[in-house]
């Protein structure tokens, strides 16, 4: 999480005379400057190396080429002005080894930066550093090429897809991970880890659980003031919203962030290895905002591109961190993009999380979209639609409002999140269908239908299910546990943990992308912390002890999973098929049922009737005539089934079906 800083410096914007007169702030600046090229940076052979840089408001650039990561420059190379605002040099010679940056004049101002398309960096990321990256590749790298990515099969659709999000330290940093390589991307590599009565852990407990998708929490290089990768040894801690390097791997998450390959071929180690499970790898990536946008490298490069400014001068600030990428201009919208498709062809990353995407712009997101179906369209692409205040124009905001005009890209559905669990900006006060409240029923009706137009009445931003991420937890806030801990009262733990399994249940029968948060699955707590980004270990962990003690939790997580991904009427394609196979039926106030009918999505099953009872008490309800309904999940809330009438009993979802 990055907090804008202000500047303890002036920063020289530049004299319009090195730019034809055309100022860096305005419209016309792109289309004088806008260089379509694809050899931006540095291009590596063992015989030359090709330097490319943008700074069209630059007197004079040099290359300037570092023995290590600290000292003095070795050689410092002029750099020629090229077309459309560039800087280009070739250098002879064998240069892998080498680290560099840029240094340029601004007006009068000096400033020496990190190449913004670097691909390797020297520690905490204040040098590029230069490399044969086809040394990096693990053995079993498979070439980029017929949109092969290394995990299968491919899903069919969006909807197939069970994503879980996880942070690279939380997942083996305890100290029962059995992980050798603890909090490292070797460690979440490593095979055949045990823990606490020989639960499996880390890459072995990912694959046995079901889900189809990691979401790896952030992985590029991130801030310094957030983790100093010279000082690992004190504990620092930072999820990482705050991008410093956007093209590299973090280096605290590598065995030695001294040495540039290691953060590299360590994690392609982990991809290849999460591959090998069958699992998919989606990125979270955070392009609306820097940690610190005066000081951040594109800014030293061209001071006032990168970033919104309001009309006083200032920054926008729709991110609350300080500052926000400019994404509708030609250079950064080219930039994110190149970023995007270097980690999905260098990588293989099977997809992308947006981190506050309604702060991008339609059209940099729908670009997206297109050139990640160019490598292979089963790619995911979910965001952040927030609806945000900023200066881009309103019908340009890559939000909810707007996802007649983003296809194919899911949004996360806070109105699902909200109904279910309770209002998270009032947990103590708000609780959720889950927790008896009756007004809540609506909002969880909205995601059931996968935020569909489902009628007049019923709808909410998603024009198909796969445009809608449905969830009851992720990193941010308290945890599902945590929230309701402080809602339910006096209730005891095993109606918290029946409202906790409700919770999940209705996720992962919902229509639409369902996600979860690691350690969802055994009810994880932060021990009520609300934002964890900057909280020690002993917080943010997987405590797989927990894991150990709810193993019967864990099963019935993995039971959902299942239930879900042998019953497509779950997963139905598109918004005209849930309008004509999924009936609501009338049912009490604490409780919402509903009918998948017609073997719907292509069910085995002709009909299906889920129930999701939020009462502790019991409950008489009358079926639809619609065959012999038989329990397909949830007996143990089903206290008599007969003659079209079933009793429920007990906080949980239930599941009859006609064969």
């Amino acid at each position: 999480m990055a907090v804008q800083k202000e500047p303890d410096y002036a920063i020289d914007y530049g004299d319009r005379a090195a730019s034809a007169g055309i100022s860096v702030f305005s419209e016309q600046f792109d289309d004088a400057f806008y260089y379509d090229g694809d050899d931006l940076g540095a291009r590596y052979a063992p015989d030359r190396t090709g330097f490319r840089l943008w700074a069209p408001t630059a007197f004079e650039a040099f290359l300037v080429l570092y023995e290590s990561w600290q000292g003095e420059p070795q050689q410092i190379v002029a750099m020629e002005r090229s077309v459309k605002g560039t800087w280009a040099v070739t250098v002879p010679g064998d240069l892998e080894g080498l680290y560099y940056t840029y240094r340029v004049r601004i007006g009068e101002q000096w400033n020496e930066a990190v190449d913004p398309y670097a691909r390797a960096v020297g520690v905490n990321g204040d040098r590029g550093y230069l490399i044969d990256l086809s040394r990096t590749n693990p053995s079993d790298w498979l070439k980029t090429d017929g949109g092969l990515r290394g995990a299968g099969p491919e899903p069919a659709s969006a909807v197939d897809a069970v994503i879980y999000e996880v942070n690279i330290r939380d997942f083996t940093v305890h100290p029962a991970s059995g992980a050798a390589h603890k909090g490292k991307f070797l460690g979440l590599s490593e095979p055949g880890t045990r823990g606490p009565g020989g639960i499996k852990t880390g890459l072995d407990y990912l694959a046995d659980l079901g889900v189809t998708h990691v979401q790896l929490m952030p992985v590029y290089d991130f801030s310094t003031e957030s983790v100093d990768e010279t000082r690992l040894e004190n504990g620092q801690y930072n999820w990482g919203y705050d991008p410093k390097n956007y093209n590299v791997p973090e280096g605290s998450y590598a065995t030695d962030p001294y040495d540039p390959a290691a953060r590299i071929r360590e994690l392609k180690e982990l991809i290849a290895a999460l591959h090998s499970r069958g699992l998919r790898v989606i990125m979270d990536v955070v392009y609306n905002h820097m940690y610190d946008a005066y000081r951040a490298n594109l800014t030293k490069l061209v001071p006032g591109y990168y970033f919104r400014y309001k009309s006083d001068g200032t920054l926008s600030d729709g991110s609350f961190c300080g500052n926000e990428m400019a994404s509708e201009r030609r250079m950064v919208r080219k930039f994110i993009l190149d970023s995007v498709l270097y980690w999905a062809k260098e990588y293989r990353m099977d997809g992308f999380r947006f981190d506050l995407m309604g702060l991008l712009d339609v059209g940099t997101m729908t670009e997206i979209r297109m050139k990640l179906d160019e490598i292979d369209p089963s790619m995911i692409l979910i965001g952040e639609g927030w609806i945000m205040e900023t200066e881009l124009p309103w019908p340009d905001r890559a939000n909810q409002q707007q996802s007649a005009r983003l296809p194919r890209i899911g949004q996360f559905n806070d109105v699902l999140r909200d109904a279910v669990k309770g209002n998270i900006f009032d947990a103590q006060w708000s609780r959720g269908f889950i927790g008896g409240d009756t007004h809540a029923a609506f909002g969880v009706k909205l995601g059931i239908v996968g935020g569909i137009p489902y009628h007049e009445g019923m709808k909410l931003f998603a024009q198909e299910p796969g445009q809608c991420v449905n969830f009851a937890e992720c990193h941010d806030n308290r945890t599902l546990w945590d929230g309701i801990s402080l809602s339910a009262g006096e209730r005891p733990d095993e109606v918290r943990r029946q409202m906790h399994r409700l919770a999940s249940a209705i996720v992962l029968t919902s229509q639409g992308i369902p996600f979860l948060h690691a350690g969802q699955e055994f009810m994880r707590t932060k021990n009520g912390v609300e934002n964890s980004y900057n909280s020690p270990d002993e917080i943010n962990r997987i405590d797989w002890e927990r894991c150990f003690e709810r193993q019967d939790d864990v099963a019935y997580l993995k039971a959902l999973i299942a239930l879900r991904a042998g019953h497509p009427a779950f997963r139905m394609r598109s918004a005209e098929e849930i309008r004509s196979r999924l009936y609501f039926e009338h049912a009490a106030g604490h409780c919402i049922a509903y009918t998948l009918r017609d073997h719907a999505g292509g069910d085995a099953a002709a009909h299906l009737y889920v129930l999701y009872h939020a009462g502790e008490g019991d409950t008489t309800l009358y079926l639809p005539e619609l065959g012999e309904w038989k329990i397909l999940f949830g007996v143990e809330h089903v206290r008599r089934l007969e003659a079209g009438v079933l009793e429920a009993g007990g906080i949980g979802m239930i599941v009859l079906a006609v064969s």
